[in-house]
């Protein structure tokens, strides 16, 4: 602890549903390896009586160094702050921010983690055709890993076939070559995908159920699931049973907490030992 018991860096999360998200566990793990006193808050508008405006207001004023912000926020944070990085700017959605005397940065770790996970698993070989299904904040971020990391072709389903339009349009400036295009259902545009993609919330504790049918999986590839509590979703258990590769939502946590790290404290972490310590049981952790 720094003087009069003030923490070195005072961290939060805004979201909905995160009573079981590990990302204050995570940011005090990574502080204990470098000799720091971190705090890390959940903050969730609905408990605290605040809409999200004020939640993130308070936070800007009240000391924090930064916050991660997840569902359903990614995408209203992002009309709140400066962006200096081009790509995170056409991603449109921000998962974490920096508040310093110029006001509050933000920054896309889901995207680089996205892509950290997926090369953990399949090293370099390419996506090949993917379904995405969900185009809000993450699922912004992981569109945009998808080209970065050399996909064939891009699907996208959502229930609200505006906003899968408006993602297909921004990737498409990104990247004119690359065939993008949107479907009804996810059934359907999973015929002849390599790789399948869940950025919905369904799967997640509260949000029961999958995002497509266990039968659309077959003949498929890889998987990949955003959601990460619990890591063992329906979606997965069924894409592991068809005999697909799976890179879980487990991955991306790891990493866009490890990249959001980096960004509030400048620092290193041992990246083995922080995995280590992270998927102890709860308990003991």
């Amino acid at each position: 602890m720094s003087s009069a018991g003030t923490p070195d860096l005072r961290l939060g999360l805004i979201g909905d549903n995160i009573a079981r998200s590990r990302s204050p566990l995570l940011h005090r793990l990574a502080g204990a390896q470098n000799g720091m006193a971190v705090t890390y808050d959940s903050l969730i508008p609905r408990d605290l009586g605040q809409d999200f405006d004020a939640v993130f207001a308070t936070c800007a004023s009240a000391g924090y160094r930064g916050i991660n912000v997840t569902y359903p926020y990614k995408e209203r944070a992002a009309a709140k702050v400066s962006i200096d990085d081009p790509l995170v700017r056409a991603i449109g959605a921000v998962n974490t921010v920096i508040f310093g005397t110029d006001g509050p940065k933000g920054h896309n770790t889901d995207y680089s983690g996205f892509v950290a996970a997926y090369q953990r698993v399949r090293g370099n070989v390419p996506p090949g055709p993917t379904l995405m299904i969900g185009t809000g904040g993450v699922g912004r971020a992981v569109a945009f890993g998808l080209i970065a990391l050399g996909a064939s072709e891009i699907r996208l389903v959502d229930r609200d076939r505006a906003k899968a339009e408006a993602l297909a349009d921004d990737l498409r400036k990104a990247a004119p070559a690359l065939s993008i295009t949107t479907h009804d259902t996810a059934e359907a545009a999973a015929k002849g995908a390599s790789g399948i993609i869940n950025c919905t919330p369904v799967g997640m504790v509260g949000y029961d159920g999958t995002p497509v049918a266990a039968e659309a999986l077959a003949g498929a590839g890889w998987a990949f699931d955003a959601v990460y509590t619990p890591p063992d979703t329906q979606f997965l258990t069924d894409a592991a049973e068809k005999g697909l590769t799976i890179v879980s939502g487990w991955e991306l946590f790891f990493f866009q907490g490890v990249h959001a790290w980096r960004l509030f404290s400048g620092k290193d972490v041992d990246l083995r030992l922080l995995r280590a310590d992270l998927l102890k049981p709860e308990e003991a952790a």
